[in-house]
């Protein structure tokens, strides 16, 4: 005897299933590099996410709700941007898009965030398009600008190893993440009285290539080269620039802005070269006396035990946790402009980084800190600005 099922009450045993209901999720998109020589960064911010998400549903969700995470890759492609945001945002109608890595493709991202009203939140970018005064509406990040990390490579450089504007120079990426760096550096030597450009060294190589080359031709071929070079690149051809330079007997002391992924910097690099000074926008990942960090490696051990400890991972488990909090304080529907109100409702508080962090209306940049890292025997430790000028070449 065959049992048949009215369709009638088909439907509706699966509208009382909570798990087919779609109220029962939250889900928040990004559109990172998962394949392509920026890939590792990608993955390290994605598995971030992931895993202070992870946090929330393992308690049953806010509110009931389970957060999900969609993922797409971009291969850091500005072409490959706009197409993955606007699936993310019409077809899989994300709440938010969080995490997403890199400026170029920031930028290529946000005239459909506007368009849509959609909430770009703490992507993995210092760039200065991304923080306007008046803040931009739909653009909230958590991290330091890349001028406030080269402002304090800057201030470092110039008041304890004593150097000259003009002795910094700087290794850029060609597109706009490169740009926007230079652009933080050059207004920082400003501040000591540098006002021409001529006067700084700046070499540049293309994006998503190894071609340092002739960017390391220009410096050694300079009539003075930098007794400091900031570097403001990925990890590959940055360790290659580093290396390159070291055979050819340069000597300038190297430091990076926190993009570049001081982790995979490290591993590229190897144990051999020591003395490249990086700049973080979250704790070191050891730290385990700031309960955030503590909460990271516990939960990296209970969820994802195959993965390691990294600052990049560490930023994205952060930016989780803050849209959490955020979501936790909603009284309402959690819709794209609720969740925007409630993060800049925040005001100050305390995350557990061992500083305070601050949201507003006014204020769309959760933290201005700066911790540097100093790379000594093939791994990151943490550094004091105190010491630079042990690390710093003798004048010629």
């Amino acid at each position: 005897m065959k049992f048949r099922v009215q369709p009638l009450l088909l439907i509706l045993w699966c509208l009382s299933v909570p798990s087919l209901a779609p109220a029962a999720e939250l889900v928040f998109g990004m559109s990172t590099a998962l394949s392509g020589p920026t890939a590792e960064l990608g993955g390290a911010m994605r598995d971030g996410v992931r895993l202070g998400l992870e946090r929330f549903n393992r308690a049953g969700g806010i509110h009931g709700r389970i957060l999900r995470l969609v993922v797409l890759d971009d291969g850091y492609e500005p072409a490959r941007t706009a197409p993955n945001m606007r699936r993310l945002i019409e077809e899989d109608g994300v709440l938010a898009v969080i995490g997403n890595v890199g400026t170029p493709t920031a930028i290529a991202s946000l005239p459909l965030i506007r368009e849509r009203g959609v909430l770009f939140f703490a992507p993995f970018t210092g760039a200065g398009v991304l923080r306007q005064d008046p803040p931009e509406r739909y653009v909230i990040n958590y991290r330091a600008s890349y001028g406030e990390e080269i402002g304090a490579m800057v201030d470092a450089l110039v008041r304890q190893a004593g150097l000259k504007p003009g002795e910094i120079g700087f290794f850029t990426q060609r597109d706009g993440y490169g740009d926007a760096g230079y652009v933080g550096g050059f207004a920082a030597l400003q501040r000591y009285g540098l006002d021409d450009e001529r006067q700084v060294l700046h070499v540049r190589y293309p994006r998503n290539t190894l071609a340092v080359e002739n960017a390391l031709a220009d410096v050694l071929l300079a009539e003075k080269p930098p007794r400091a070079i900031i570097m403001v690149g990925a990890y590959d051809p940055c360790a290659k620039f580093v290396r390159l330079a070291r055979e050819a007997g340069l000597r300038s002391l190297f430091l990076s802005v926190s993009f570049v992924g001081g982790d995979f910097l490290a591993e590229a690099l190897g144990p051999d070269i020591e003395g490249v000074i990086v700049t973080q926008v979250v704790p070191h990942p050891e730290d385990r006396h700031l309960p955030l960090v503590d909460e990271y490696r516990r939960d990296l051990k209970a969820f994802s035990p195959e993965l390691t400890p990294n600052f990049v991972g560490l930023e994205g488990y952060v930016a989780a946790r803050l849209l959490g909090l955020a979501l936790q304080r909603l009284t309402e529907e959690p819709r794209r402009e609720a969740l925007i109100a409630a993060l800049e409702g925040l005001g100050r508080f305390d995350l557990g980084l061992g500083r305070a962090l601050e949201l507003s209306a006014e204020r769309h940049q959760a933290s201005d800190e700066v911790w540097p890292t100093l790379l000594r025997r093939g791994r990151l430790i943490p550094f004091d600005w105190a010491d630079i000028a042990t690390l710093v070449p003798e004048a010629p």
